[in-house]
């Protein structure tokens, strides 16, 4: 099975949540491209690869190097203690772990699906699950 939700659904859900614009487009089957704006510094454009799905683990791969990494690093240093902040985790390589099972609105979902696949087309997420038999 699968759901699918729009690349404007999600900017706007996290609009409403973070207060934050995350444009997103389409960068490959696995890759979504994010663009931000950074402070003095203009626009700036992220991909995220899904790299892997490890039960309700996703191990996420990005680009752009030291200074990326630093800005991440960074944001999910501010954001610990705000919910969700639990469920996201820098790896070396430029990986992040992302572990839906610690937020406990997902894991609920996890106890009634198996996550298969996060991919992407020209217009939406799409999350490839297995309900549980």
């Amino acid at each position: 099975m699968q759901f699918r939700i729009s690349y404007t659904e999600a900017q706007e859900m996290i609009a409403s949540k973070s207060g934050k614009e995350l444009p997103m487009v389409y960068g490959g089957p696995h890759t979504l491209r994010i663009s931000y704006k950074v402070p003095l510094m203009g626009a700036a454009g992220l991909d995220i690869t899904v790299d892997r799905v490890e039960g309700s683990d996703v191990i996420l791969s990005f680009g752009g190097g030291a200074a990326i990494e630093y800005m991440l690093r960074t944001a999910l240093s501010q954001a610990q203690g705000q919910p969700g902040a639990e469920a996201l985790q820098m790896l070396g390589g430029n990986q992040l772990l992302l572990s839906l099972g610690k937020n406990p609105q997902t894991a609920q979902i996890f106890e009634h699906v198996t996550l298969k696949d996060i991919m992407f087309d020209e217009q939406f997420i799409i999350i490839d699950f297995v309900p549980e038999a």
